[in-house]
Parts: C-alpha cells; structure tokens; sequence
C-alpha cells in the first residue's frame, strides 16, 4: 500500500483558512470605511455649521455697511452709491463662486484611506 503525502497546512491552505482570512481582511476595510464615514460626516456638520453662521454674519454686515452709506450719501448721491454697491456686490458673487468652484474641482476624494488600502489589497493577491 503507497502511503499518501499529507500537505502541510503552510504549503495549501483549507478552504476554512482561506475563509477566514478573507473575512478578517473584510472586516478591517469595514471598520476603515466606517471610521472614515464618521470624520466626513463631522467634517461636513462643522462646515456647515461654520459656512452658516459666516453667512448670516456677513450678510448683516453687508447690510449695515449699505445702509450707512445709503445715509451718508442719500442727499446727493444715492443713485451713483446704488449703482456702485450693485457692481461690487456682482463683483463680489462672481469671484466667490468662481472660487468654490475651483475648491470643489481640487478637493480630496472621500474615503482615500479605503480606495488606496483596497488598492494595496488587490496588488498583493494578484499575481
């Protein structure tokens, strides 16, 4: 009778193996995911919050100032101070959404960390 050679559990791993050590590797890109949801959420509240109060603030003050020089000049020249405020007000909008928009062509993507650790994953399991 030929005696059968056992593998080695190093030299082929069992299906249950394998298993498991895709769960674990799962398990951690979860866990990852999961915190990096959490500090995009804060990050996004505190922004918000911020970006709100600022736009409140400044809209007030943007009022104030305009009344005052309204005030100022009401007598003899409240057409031309109108004009003026509109043009830099117009000017004020468009370079502000101009720099949002290039703020949000530039930002980071979300969930980096995830991307380049799943990125990691795949070169070390493919050949």
């Amino acid at each position: 009778m030929e005696a059968r050679s056992q593998p080695s559990a190093g030299n082929n791993p069992s299906p249950r193996r394998f298993a498991g050590a895709l769960l674990g590797l799962l398990q951690g890109h979860v866990a990852l995911f999961g915190e990096e949801l959490k500090e995009q959420q804060a990050h996004a509240v505190h922004l918000l919050l911020l970006t709100s109060l600022s736009l409140v603030f400044g809209l007030l003050l943007v009022i104030g100032l305009s009344a005052t020089l309204l005030i100022c000049f009401w007598d003899d020249y409240r057409i031309p101070v109108i004009i003026g405020l509109c043009v830099f007000y117009s000017v004020a909008l468009i370079a502000s959404l101009v720099t949002l928009i290039n703020y949000l062509r530039n930002a980071p993507s979300p969930f980096s960390a995830s991307l380049e650790e799943l990125a990691r994953d795949r070169e070390q399991l493919l050949p």
